[in-house]
């Protein structure tokens, strides 16, 4: 598995990688993060065709979806701590 792209973002570092004729989108947030494999066949223009996927409304998405990870990450925290 190699980095074959890093996209700048203000909330997250998103890393693309390329395994076995797959992509993988790795977000990162902290200590949290979320993964996306795409096959390389579902893609008309290889890793260009990843940058058009990862839009504002897809990540607006990701945003939400750490939020909720943390909130349940701290819930789950709290019961293991008291």
């Amino acid at each position: 598995m190699r980095i074959i792209a890093e996209l700048p973002h203000p909330e997250f570092k998103i890393s693309i990688l390329n395994m076995n004729d797959k992509y993988i989108v790795k977000i990162e947030q902290g200590s949290l993060e979320q993964t996306y494999k795409i096959a390389g066949i579902d893609l008309l223009d290889g890793v260009n065709s990843i940058f058009e996927i990862l839009d504002e409304t897809f990540l607006k998405t990701v945003s939400a979806r750490f939020t909720e990870m943390r909130k349940d990450w701290v819930d789950t925290y709290k019961r293991y701590n008291y």
